[in-house]
Parts: structure tokens; sequence; C-alpha cells
């Protein structure tokens, strides 16, 4: 699934084009956001890409989702 990834001042925000969805980055499992699953606001778990560099914000990345958030 494509996720935009940007900052805003209340800190990292995802917009799924998909579903039209706007949700905050409230959790992730390595200190940076790349390379191990981010969380939404909404519950969403996302299998982010791993980078040698991390990529200047905003950005667009394939992410696999592996829950809704109601699992």
């Amino acid at each position: 699934m494509k996720l935009m990834i940007r900052e805003t001042p209340k800190g990292l925000q995802a917009y799924v084009a998909k579903k039209d969805l706007e949700e905050m980055i409230v959790e992730t499992e390595k200190p940076g956001l790349w390379g191990g699953w981010a969380r939404l606001s909404n519950g969403w778990l996302f299998e982010m890409p791993a980078f040698d560099v991390p990529p200047a914000l905003p950005t667009s990345v394939e992410a696999r989702r592996l829950t809704t958030g109601e699992d």
C-alpha cells in the first residue's frame, strides 16, 4: 500500500491514498521510522521499508499493512 509520510508540528503523519485516510504515526518498532513496523492512530500496523539513508520528508513509500487495528 502506498503511504505518504510527512512531518507535522505534532509528529509524523501518514496518508493512505487508496483509503483517503490521514493518521498520525503513534508508535514504531525501531527508534527511526524505517525498517520495522509503524502503528497509526487508528490502530493500523504497517511494515515500513528499510533504507540505508533515510529519505527526506515528505516522501511516498510502499508499505505492507500487517493489521487493520480490529484484530
